[in-house]
């Protein structure tokens, strides 16, 4: 026999008292701790933005004086973040122009390297400019290498040479006379002919063109001339490219402006016993 299962029907007494204590557990809760801790989040999230407000005017308050430093800091950072914007032509050959033609003297470590009919060499030493007109290349590798424009004429000697060899300037036909354009009043524009610009490593710039004179001649030696360029118009190297392809580089370093230099500097003497002839400039 299956038993059926029990139901209890509360009176209106027993309803009213279940009635009773629930409210006076709701009376209980919200006049004891749960209610206290209620009310002080409810405050605390009250008093959230007031605070809030009050640390950022303190804060402010302290920043306000450092803005201009940070201003400054800020503008500095982002002006040299940006990559350096690449003069004209033009622009490039003038700042040369304006640097060569304010000096009367300079000196600088250089490094010669030729590349062409089967050859490869380099050589080194210190190169010298005294205005108006006078250069001097010496060698330090190989020692006792000389070449020397004194003005007048150009000279070349090695040591262990047979012979002295000199040129007439105005007949000089040698690597190294592009260099001669230093020497008085810098107009490189009327140096080098179809002038083009390219980007260099290191910030620099490549300033590269035809010389003068050169482009109509039937016994043309020099298609093109290079020079490697600083953003204030110094040259750190020439590049001189040949008909036949033969390139010959001088790199410079060290470079001194307005060094002291005594004229007697740019007078050549030939070692005892060596003749001096007259000849064509070598390579």
């Amino acid at each position: 026999m299956t038993s059926k299962p029990r139901v209890y029907v509360l009176g209106s007494d027993c309803r009213e008292s279940v009635h009773n204590f629930s409210r006076g557990s709701q009376s209980f809760v919200s006049g004891h701790d749960f209610s206290r801790a209620d009310k002080a989040n409810k405050m605390t999230r009250a008093l959230a933005p007031a605070q809030a407000r009050l640390l950022e005017s303190r804060f402010l308050r302290r920043l306000k004086p450092l803005l201009p430093k940070l201003l400054a800091f800020f503008t500095i950072s982002f002006a040299t973040s940006l990559p350096a914007q690449s003069p004209s032509p033009h622009a490039l050959a003038q700042r040369i122009d304006r640097r060569y033609n304010h000096l009367h003297a300079l000196r600088a470590a250089f490094t010669e390297t030729y590349n062409g009919l089967g050859i490869r060499r380099s050589e080194s030493g210190t190169l010298t400019l005294l205005k108006p007109g006078r250069m001097r290349w010496d060698y330090s590798s190989p020692a006792g290498k000389i070449f020397l424009l004194d003005g007048k004429f150009a000279w070349f000697y090695a040591r262990g040479d047979a012979q002295v060899q000199r040129i007439p300037s105005r007949d000089l036909d040698d690597l190294r006379s592009p260099l001669r354009f230093l020497l008085g009043h810098t107009e490189l524009e009327k140096e080098l002919l179809n002038l083009r610009l390219t980007p260099a490593p290191n910030g620099q710039f490549t300033l590269s063109g035809q010389p003068k004179g050169q482009d109509n001649k039937p016994d043309q030696r020099v298609s093109r001339l290079a020079l490697t360029v600083t953003a204030d118009g110094t040259i750190t190297a020439i590049e001189i490219e040949e008909t036949d392809g033969a390139l010959t580089r001088f790199t410079f370093s060290g470079e001194s402006d307005n060094p002291s230099i005594p004229p007697a500097q740019f007078h050549f003497a030939p070692p005892a016993g060596i003749p001096v002839v007259d000849a064509t400039a070598p390579v």
